[in-house]
């Protein structure tokens, strides 16, 4: 049973953006980029939802802050959050990693230019406690699927074996790591995907990954996250736009959790207790989170079907899978 609360929101946040992405550090969920004009990047402000006091802040930050840009991927290793990547307002692909510190509010440039992967946007990045991981995306040439990390001890990067034709280029993939493995689910590959892929990193190798239960259907740009051993996804472009970016595709919102180990599919319903649904939608910005002691999805914002910005935060608590 999937429980769905709504947050509200009071302070001065962010407001309605797709495109953008969001990282959780303790009780707080910063948000960084976005748009709300197709391709039009709104502002380069680091804004700050405290989980507790449902409170937006702006966060006053030093050192050198990323311009403007949509398609960004962000992800916390401790105190530390990392930006990768995006399309700047001149619709360039950057390759520009740079990394927040939440103790002292201070941004860094960690690399550029020729330094670690190349130039993308609508990319996917998940995290372990040592690296922060790169995959896919839209690249300068056409649509990418190399694997990256990032080790945030030795401040290096590190290019992983290609997982060959059998897992095709694609942009907005869902991408987690669990239990020493990163699985690569779904995504946008000239049409939306509804293949698993997952590379052992001790072993350096990849494999396609057969799945079974109740299948979901092919999409891209969803938000996802890992409760337990289930990867959980919900939302998602099922058909996309005529117009690519500059319009709406067909969204769904459903969701359903991946068991990792038994590879089957579940369908979520929601649960006695849901305040609301968040309905279909796509493009948004997610995470892993905490909410009253259990674990589930944050969603904020993203696209609707009648292609306008959201601005509402809603967590997913797929209670069952805690057992």
């Amino acid at each position: 049973m999937l429980f769905v609360i709504q947050l509200k929101q009071k302070g001065t946040g962010p407001g309605a953006r797709s495109s953008h992405a969001i990282a959780l550090v303790g009780n707080k969920m910063y948000a960084f980029g976005g748009e709300f004009q197709p391709r039009v990047p709104v502002d380069n402000q680091l804004y700050v939802f405290d989980l507790e006091t449902q409170t937006w802040s702006i966060q006053e930050a030093s050192g050198d802050a990323p311009p403007p840009r949509v398609g960004v991927a962000m992800a916390a290793v401790g105190p530390i959050i990392y930006f990768f990547g995006g399309r700047d307002s001149t619709h360039q692909e950057l390759n520009e990693l740079y990394c927040f510190n939440t103790l002292t509010n201070q941004w860094k440039l960690l690399s550029s230019g020729e330094t670690g992967p190349q130039n993308r946007s609508y990319h996917s990045i998940t995290a372990d406690s040592q690296n922060v991981y790169v995959f896919g995306g839209c690249g300068v040439d056409g649509r990418l699927n190399d694997l990256w990390a990032y080790n945030v001890v030795d401040q290096k990067w590190i290019k992983f074996p290609s997982p060959g034709e059998a897992c095709r280029g694609r942009g907005g993939p869902g991408l987690e790591v669990v239990q020493g493995k990163i699985w690569v689910v779904y995504g946008f590959a000239g049409e939306e995907a509804d293949d698993v892929h997952c590379f052992d990193i001790a072993k350096g190798e990849w494999k396609e990954v057969e799945t079974k239960g109740e299948k979901p259907s092919a999409r891209s740009v969803f938000s996802t996250a890992v409760v337990g051993k289930q990867i959980l996804i919900s939302g998602g472009e099922i058909d996309p736009s005529d117009l690519g970016h500059m319009g709406a595709g067909c969204f769904t919102g459903d969701a359903y959790g991946l068991d990792t180990e038994t590879l089957e599919w579940r369908k979520w319903e929601d649960g006695v207790g849901s305040v609301e649904h968040p309905g279909p939608r796509g493009w948004c910005a997610f995470a892993a989170g905490s909410r009253d002691g259990k674990q589930g999805l944050l969603v904020y914002g993203g696209n609707s079907p009648s292609n306008d910005r959201l601005d509402d935060i809603f967590f997913f608590t797929p209670n069952t899978l805690l057992k």
